[in-house]
């Protein structure tokens, strides 16, 4: 008899574990992003608005997934491009949320944690803005599947206050769109 028949069936990874809570994001997206002009500086009140595109996809047998964001000339902050990494930890339920982006050659952020609880992703972690040790949260909401919506707000006191400073609408792009 060999080993794997007196191990038994191997036990089939639980589905509804929060693995597949970020499928929404697969696909092409028109983004349109409204910005804190200068987000390191607690206080800032002056807006930017600009579009871009994002494409997600799934790698690692569904427990990952990469996700790119470019932004042409049209931005205020010219062009970008964007990278993010999410990563599920079945053991944890716990997704992981890595950026890069050419805005800061380099550098890779450290990583932010979190899952979905009644529709509502939030995932949270520290940084160093401009030298400070800060939080940082990102909310994820999806009104349907068509649309998402992102947002992300820094922490200079240990997260008993918070400073909206990005939001991104997502809208699904036909199939087929450029």
């Amino acid at each position: 008899m060999s080993d794997d028949t007196r191990r038994g069936p191997t036990p089939q990874p639980d589905e509804s574990d929060g693995r597949h809570d970020f499928d929404f994001i697969f696909g092409s997206w028109r983004v349109h992003n409204r910005k804190l002009r200068n987000a390191a500086h607690r206080g800032c009140t002056d807006w930017i608005d600009f579009d871009s595109r994002s494409h997600a996809e799934p790698i690692l047998g569904g427990l990952a997934h990469t996700d790119r964001i470019v932004c042409g000339p049209g931005s205020p902050h010219g062009d970008w491009e964007g990278f993010t990494l999410r990563q599920f930890d079945p053991a944890r339920r716990l997704w992981q949320i890595w950026w890069a982006s050419t805005k800061a050659p380099g550098r890779l952020d450290p990583p932010l944690s979190g899952r979905f609880d009644a529709g509502i992703g939030n995932f949270l972690g520290d940084d160093v803005l401009d030298g400070r040790p800060i939080k940082v949260r990102f909310e994820w909401t999806t009104p349907d599947r068509d649309r998402a919506r992102w947002s992300q707000a820094f922490s200079w006191d240990d997260g008993r206050t918070w400073q909206l400073n990005w939001i991104m609408e997502f809208t699904r792009e036909a199939a087929g769109t450029p």
